[in-house]
């Protein structure tokens, strides 16, 4: 095969080019043809089959394929190595089996297989036609071909319905290649040298993803306390509006994660019942919670849910409720308790609750600590949820309950791998969590934010949401943690 072929900057295609595979020069590796993409797409699918169910962000897993359909093929580059963009959707067999889900891979095609990429991530050699023998992988582990993913978003190249966009300032360098994060996630990140960061979504759904947006109106609301957005891509799917596909913002070499700082303070409880103040930072991380809620109230749409919808969302916690029982039938007996909860929410907001656009999936992994202060990450919200379900208005404090959880959960780590129920190790845990919630809460009331001690009610119901999300996730998941939350969910049934 030949050396990599590149395509001119700034190019601009019409639909009709991106269906032909018009990228670039004449090269072996992709054939500039409908039929040479098709070609591509299909002697890859049978891979594709067998390799996606063994991805972390991969949805589908313990349900068996029905059918994978490509929805838009586009060549970024051509040659050897080439960089094929595919959306792809899954379907799967059942009654209950919906229209499926799409996915998004960004596929490296070489005659040899790069030493960057790892087994995990090539799919296999592709038999037959033009590309017979060539290995197919996850272009996401190949700095070469990310680096060209780089250089589309700089100068915001377009092929049919696919378009990469630049934020207004100083031009984004096309020269950097890009390392794949090492992190388990839903999605897939690629970091630049240490200037930006490029968050792939792998389940996409038609509309803004909520990180794009949300961060966006951050950016240009001037807040300090997320990543600047560089860049971002789309693809118009058929008869909707475009769907986000990548997010580019700065890197933030200097940050350590919250969750990893927190764990390391829980750590030194064993040799030391006073290693660090950690609830001087959970105070400042409440603090920057609240700034970061006050921007997104001044710049996103807010609502006053009456009486009735009040009534739906506390309902709607009690559907969760009732579908986590049948998953779970552990939590059966703590249920009425649980209900009455929902119950009392609704009776106390009877003139109204405020919501807003929030996080929607706030925890001590989504924040990082800067030389600056604290930086919120991912404001994508649960990416299990529909994508129109995580854009709607909800209480800004359903993020303070979720961060509550967390700290919940760093501090179970001290009892992990404990010989039996140590009790003195128990309390220094539930004191260490007790004492970090209420610093947090704290700091988001002096940083502008409800207190969350003046609604009890909401405080209690969201929380105890949370806590049966968690229970259903760890019992399908990590069955090893289904304690923790089950903990909490004995802890908040007492206080009904």
């Amino acid at each position: 095969m030949s050396e990599p072929s590149r395509s001119q900057a700034h190019v601009h295609r019409e639909p009709s080019d991106a269906a032909t595979g018009q990228v670039g020069t004449r090269a072996p590796g992709v054939r500039r043809t409908a039929a040479g993409v098709s070609e591509l797409v299909q002697a890859a699918l049978p891979l594709i089959a067998e390799w996606l169910p063994t991805q972390r962000w991969y949805a589908g897993k313990g349900r068996p394929i029905a059918a994978l359909t490509p929805v838009v093929g586009t060549p970024l580059q051509v040659g050897d190595p080439a960089l094929l963009h595919l959306l792809l959707r899954v379907e799967h067999g059942g009654a209950t089996a919906g229209p499926g889900d799409v996915y998004q891979l960004l596929l490296g095609i070489r005659s040899e297989q790069p030493a960057s990429v790892g087994p995990m991530a090539v799919l296999g050699r592709l038999e037959g036609g033009t590309y017979d023998g060539a290995t197919l992988y996850d272009a996401v582990h190949d700095p070469e071909l990310t680096g060209r993913l780089l250089e589309h978003l700089a100068t915001g190249d377009r092929f049919g319905s696919l378009s990469f966009r630049r934020t207004p300032g100083p031009g984004l360098p096309g020269n950097l290649p890009g390392r794949a994060s090492t992190a388990e996630q839903s999605n897939s990140s690629v970091i630049y040298d240490t200037e930006f960061i490029l968050k792939l979504f792998r389940r996409i759904s038609p509309g803004t993803n909520p990180d794009l947006e949300l961060s966006l109106a951050l950016s240009r609301a001037g807040s300090t306390r997320i990543p600047r957005v560089a860049a971002w891509f789309e693809c118009r799917l058929e008869r909707s509006e475009p769907a986000t596909l990548g997010l580019l913002q700065r890197y933030l070499p200097d940050a350590e994660d919250g969750w990893e700082l927190a764990l390391d303070q829980v750590a030194r409880l064993k040799g030391d019942p006073s290693p660090g103040n950690f609830a001087i930072e959970a105070h400042r991380l409440g603090r920057a919670t609240a700034e970061v809620h006050r921007v997104l109230a001044r710049t996103m749409p807010t609502a006053l849910l009456d009486r009735a919808r009040t009534a739906e969302l506390a309902g709607a916690m009690a559907d969760r409720l009732d579908s986590a029982v049948t998953a779970v039938p552990g939590l059966m007996r703590y249920r009425p308790a649980l209900r009455a909860a929902f119950q009392q929410l609704t009776e106390a907001h009877l003139d109204g609750l405020q919501v807003q656009r929030i996080h929607g999936d706030l925890h001590l992994g989504q924040a990082m600590r800067t030389p600056q202060g604290w930086v919120l990450l991912d404001f994508e919200g649960e990416p299990a949820k529909p994508l129109a379900e995580r854009r709607l208005p909800q209480p800004a404090l359903r993020d303070v309950a979720a961060m509550l959880r967390s700290f919940d959960y760093a501090a179970a780590h001290l009892l992990a791998g404990a010989p039996g129920q140590d009790p003195e190790l128990a309390q220094l845990a539930a004191a260490w969590a007790a004492r970090n919630r209420a610093a947090y809460c704290a700091g988001y009331t002096a940083g502008g934010g409800l207190d969350p001690a003046g609604a009890p009610e909401l405080m209690r119901a969201l929380e105890i949401d949370k806590a049966v999300y968690e229970v259903v996730y760890e019992a399908r998941h990590r069955p090893s943690w289904l304690p923790i939350p089950l903990a909490a969910i004995n802890r908040l049934a007492d206080t009904v």
